[in-house]
């Protein structure tokens, strides 16, 4: 009866735990949870598990032992209960390096990862457990990416003035630093899609930002007179057509606009600076400066 009581009955913990349990034996696995205060007894934790040994190994990894858990629940959690799942968000717009530091900062993951290509990633939300490499975390990243990217650019719409996926995502990246609206991102694809068709400069300021930061970011900072005559191929105010890469990571909403832009024949577009990010867009190059100073004023 004593033994029963002991497999069945309340176990130690007074609160929920959440414990690391690494690769060793049997006795090592009693010794970390008697540690942890989820059991009391490593002995009869040890003749637990071998009594039930042909239930199944005992995992590592990392679990959620509830409070006064038995023994028979923690047996059964080290065996067939589900990994703690820690999260990871990559912020849609960021840059490779940006990505990479925040995946080489992650709890809990081991490795350690350089810098993604530009738009290789999809920026979302991902679970992973203990011990997961950073290496493969990016590489769920990459695989999502390129998921998303070949449904999109399967369905796009007719006439598009891109000639291949990665010019999709290119655009996209500059589309997603110029604007947090989901709302406004298929009305600004479209004037940068109006410009590409007519042989305009796109002078996307983001670019100019990628330019001066070398690439270590694509917006929120502003930008010279100096900045807008680099040589630099990524500099839209200099060079044609697309730069020669992504800009930063666009996310879903910014890649489906590139590939859907709005029916507009706008050329120009300008912030309103109101608090909305909203902006006012026009096809004509003088409503467009008159738009431009409305801008200057209401930023006094």
């Amino acid at each position: 009866m004593a033994v029963r009581q002991s497999y069945d009955g309340p176990g130690a913990g007074e609160a929920d735990s959440t414990v690391v349990i690494p690769p060793g034996s049997v006795s090592q696995v009693g010794q970390r949870l008697a540690e942890a205060r989820v059991i009391e007894y490593p002995l009869i934790f040890r003749a637990a598990a071998w009594a039930t040994r042909g239930d199944g190994p005992l995992r590592a990894g990392e679990y959620l032992f509830p409070a006064h858990a038995s023994l028979r629940q923690v047996l059964n959690i080290l065996r067939h209960g589900a990994e703690v799942q820690h999260q990871v968000t990559i912020p849609e717009g960021l840059t490779g390096q940006q990505i990479a530091n925040i995946i080489n900062a992650l709890p809990v993951a081991i490795g350690h990862v350089a810098p993604p290509a530009e738009g290789s990633v999809l920026p979302q939300t991902y679970d992973y457990v203990w011990g997961t490499k950073r290496a493969s975390i990016l590489a769920r990243m990459r695989v999502a990416m390129e998921a998303l990217l070949a449904k999109q650019w399967a369905g796009r719409a007719a006439n598009l003035p891109l000639s291949n996926p990665r010019q999709a995502v290119i655009l996209a990246s500059i589309v997603q630093q110029e604007t947090p609206l989901e709302t406004d991102m298929p009305k600004i694809a479209a004037v940068y899609e109006n410009r590409l068709k007519a042989g305009m400069k796109l002078q996307a300021d983001p670019t100019v930002i990628y330019a001066a930061s070398g690439g270590k970011q694509s917006g929120g900072m502003s930008i010279t007179k100096a900045d807008l005559q680099l040589a630099s191929p990524y500099n839209t105010y200099v060079h044609n057509g697309l730069p020669p890469g992504p800009i930063c990571s666009p996310g879903a909403m910014a890649l489906k606009a590139v590939l859907h832009p709005a029916d507009s024949n706008a050329l120009y577009f300008v912030a309103t600076n109101d608090g909305t990010h909203r902006s006012i867009f026009t096809h004509a190059f003088k409503t467009q400066l008159d738009n431009i100073q409305r801008f200057l004023r209401a930023r006094k």
